[in-house]
């Protein structure tokens, strides 16, 4: 195993994300997941990362009474950002057409950030990507959301699915960042347990 440090330790994915997972597993650390069911209101004055920090923390707060000295547990949360907005997982096939008729031929933001939290420290990282649409045609959005899972997505679309491949122009930053999960900050914080 790489990350050698990590050898006694218990780390928990608490995420049903299965993007996350499979991540997880190409990074080849041995990892269970456990997802608790978290109310992810925030506070409307947070912006951009202060809302992924802020439920990320939130998420792993719910493991504290449980933790033991060898677990980390590890949680996460992305949004869409765009015309000084959230844009979180549609509510239904409707609203995931809308985000997507949205973001048609401009860009926006995505922001990702994970919680890493012990029994006795807690480190909140971020990252964020600039994303940039082709213009959609209504067409290819029906297509997309017909065949597609898009409700469990921020913004309503999966950049590793076949939307990325037709509606992605280009992008500035971190492409696993838009994923769900800025891999290459995880790993470094991974380092310093």
């Amino acid at each position: 195993m790489f990350f050698k440090n990590l050898e006694n330790k218990n780390i928990i994915l608490a995420s049903g994300s299965p993007r996350r997972q499979e991540l997880f597993k190409i990074l080849n650390i041995p990892f269970k997941v456990i997802v608790k069911e978290v109310d992810e209101t925030y506070d409307s004055n947070l912006k951009e990362a202060e809302i992924t920090d802020f439920l990320a923390r939130k998420k792993a707060a719910e493991f504290s009474n449980i933790l033991t000295k060898d677990d980390v547990i590890i949680t996460s949360d992305t949004i869409v950002w765009y015309n000084n907005k959230p844009l979180e997982k549609p509510k239904d096939i409707e609203d995931s057409k809308q985000m997507l008729r949205q973001l048609s031929g401009s860009k926006h933001k995505v922001f990702t950030s994970i919680c890493l939290k012990t029994k006795n420290t807690e480190t909140v990282i971020s990252d964020e990507t600039i994303v940039y649409f082709e213009n959609l045609s209504s067409e290819l959005i029906d297509y997309y959301v017909t065949n597609y899972k898009t409700l469990d997505k921020a913004g309503g679309y999966g950049i590793q699915d076949w939307f990325g491949l037709v509606g992605v122009k280009k992008l500035e930053g971190s492409y696993y960042n838009v994923m769900g999960f800025p891999v290459h900050k995880l790993c470094k914080e991974l380092q310093k347990l």
